[in-house]
């Protein structure tokens, strides 16, 4: 009897830790790719967001969109030119796209189809003629010339309450592009990147260019390194820089999703960042970071948009928690 009960365990706990494994990853797809049919399902799906009230108290947040800029304004110097840049983005990219399948019904007209990413290697340099913004099937064009609100697509008329910066006003989503800038995101930037052999030179390289670029080259709210997330271009540019970070720690994934690195205390001033307000706590480290380095305990907050987790539980985009892949160009 002892021994049955033994091997029945082994079989409970083994069917456990294979329950938890990522056998059915979903998809993320470049943008470029995919029919008219599955842009208007994505871009249908943010304005659902951007329809829904806010419910968690955050401040200056009035829809479920805001509430998802609020957990990158509220804590942008402690999650930037820090260790947990990469894993910071990467879980509220996650988080988003949980939002956008659980609350308003994407699917991406497949089962498995996650998020979009903009492969922005293709527009390095062109953003302005890109076809991500296409007023009908993708996300609007430059700002005005007078007031720098963009003018055409899905999301010409959204009111957004944060921002610029750590400011709580009722604004239009506004961008400056800069062709030259955008070359920021060119393919050579990506593949030095790529070329690091450690997470001490990777993530700075990421976060360097071919970051910048993309943020720098739309420009506006974009260009704005506390409330960018309050266009919605955002998002794609985020999630083309997490399939950049995956594909440097696939080439030794052994390795490189499973080790983490780099001071956990930001900077008290950056360019392109705006001044930290005194009503913003200064960034001292973060839970579970015992000092100055950023461990896999660290604790990601979302600020109750989603569970918070530990760059551990995110470092393996097909772990025990997250479950998708990026499907090439």
């Amino acid at each position: 009897m002892a021994l049955f009960l033994g091997v029945f365990h082994l079989l409970v706990l083994s069917l456990a830790v294979s329950a938890q494994q990522c056998t059915s990853p979903g998809q993320r797809k470049a943008w470029h790719k995919l029919t008219n049919a599955e842009k208007t399902a994505y871009i249908d799906a943010e304005l659902c967001l951007m329809k829904k009230p806010a419910t968690l108290g955050l401040r200056g947040a009035k829809t479920r969109f805001d509430e998802f800029q609020s957990i990158h304004q509220l804590q942008a110097y402690s999650t930037h030119f820090v260790g947990s840049f990469l894993p910071f983005h990467r879980l509220m990219l996650y988080a988003h796209e949980t939002a956008l399948r659980n609350e308003c019904g994407y699917t991406g007209y497949q089962p498995q189809t996650l998020s979009r990413y903009w492969q922005e290697q293709l527009d390095a340099g062109r953003f302005s003629r890109s076809t991500i913004l296409d007023p009908v099937y993708g996300f609007g064009g430059d700002g005005a010339r007078t007031t720098g609100c963009i003018s055409n697509g899905p999301f010409a008329n959204y009111t957004n309450s944060l921002g610029p910066g750590y400011e709580i006003t009722n604004h239009c989503i506004n961008r400056r592009i800069n062709d030259a800038i955008s070359g920021g995101s060119a393919q050579a930037y990506v593949d030095a990147c790529l070329a690091m052999r450690d997470f001490e030179t990777a993530w700075p390289c990421i976060e360097g260019q071919p970051h910048t670029g993309g943020h720098a080259g739309i420009g506006g709210q974009m260009g704005n390194g506390v409330s960018s997330p309050g266009d919605p271009l955002f998002y794609l540019h985020h999630t083309w820089l997490d399939k950049i970070f995956w594909d440097w720690q696939a080439r030794d994934r052994a390795t490189r999703a499973k080790r983490i690195a780099g001071t956990n205390i930001g900077p008290d001033f950056a360019p392109g960042f705006p001044p930290r307000p005194a009503s913003i706590p200064k960034p001292t480290g973060a839970a579970g970071d015992p000092g100055t380095v950023t461990t896999l305990n660290h604790v990601l907050n979302m600020y109750g948009n989603s569970p918070n987790k530990t760059i551990g539980d995110v470092l393996d985009i097909q772990g025990s928690y997250l479950c998708y892949e990026y499907v090439e160009p």
